[in-house]
């Protein structure tokens, strides 16, 4: 019998690591090169809330306008990158193609995020739940296919059943924030009283935020103390 440390040998040298990007030699068992990866949106100069992109450097622990006006119901948002460049057809194939190596790929780069914030990890994390309608016509769901890949890297447990989406909601695209909030109102639902006291709820895309702040005030109201919000990228 292939004991399981032989057996990833194994398939590194069959299936070596590729970079999705350039087709170049991936490194450290990553699909991605190191050109590529210096290349990519990093999202490093951010509000330390909300994780907004900033134009330049700023010093730590900057809040953006809208935070210091109206602080979101999470705790924090962690992001590892910018919605540019590359990042829109990588999250693309994930969300929609089927590429769920983009999807692997995509977790371990914010699960490296993550670890360079050095942050206390959440006791779960809890993927955005898809409307049942949705994932039968999209077969999965992205969020949670990135949540498996950081719950292996950070070795946290991902409970993708104890959120639903009872609302099938439209899509959130060309709506303004209040359209947003309106769009949501009641969509989540828990399935039982959360045991946890901080959470971590994982999405591919933070836009406007208002899908994430949503599901915030969902578990806040059931009796988590903090939550918090990973996201493969923001958008400015």
């Amino acid at each position: 019998m292939i004991q399981p440390i032989a057996f990833a040998s194994l398939i590194s040298v069959l299936f070596p690591a590729t970079c999705v990007l350039c087709g170049a030699p991936g490194v450290g068992g990553r699909d991605l090169c190191a050109g590529c990866k210096a290349e990519l949106p990093w999202n490093r100069e951010s509000c330390i809330r909300c994780a907004l992109p900033f134009e330049g450097p700023v010093p730590p622990g900057t809040l953006c306008g809208r935070c210091q006006k109206k602080a979101p119901p999470f705790e924090r948002c962690i992001t590892a990158f910018r919605y540019a460049s590359a990042v829109p057809s990588l999250v693309v194939g994930a969300k929609f193609r089927g590429r769920l190596n983009f999807a692997r790929l995509l977790g371990q780069c914010l699960a490296e995020t993550v670890r360079e914030r050095g942050l206390a990890l959440p006791e779960v994390l809890v993927p955005v739940p898809l409307h049942p309608a949705r994932l039968r016509e999209r077969g999965y769901n992205q969020a949670l296919e990135i949540a498996r890949v950081l719950g292996r890297e950070l070795e946290l447990p991902v409970d993708a059943r104890g959120c639903i989406r009872i609302v099938a909601t439209p899509p959130q695209v060309g709506l303004d924030p209040r359209a947003r909030r309106r769009n949501l109102r009641g969509a989540f639902a828990l399935t039982r009283q959360p045991p946890w006291r901080r959470v971590a709820i994982m999405d591919d895309v933070v836009t406007t935020g208002t899908t994430v702040a949503e599901l915030s005030r969902v578990f806040l109201k059931a009796g988590v103390e903090q939550v918090d919000v990973w996201a493969v990228a923001r958008t400015s």
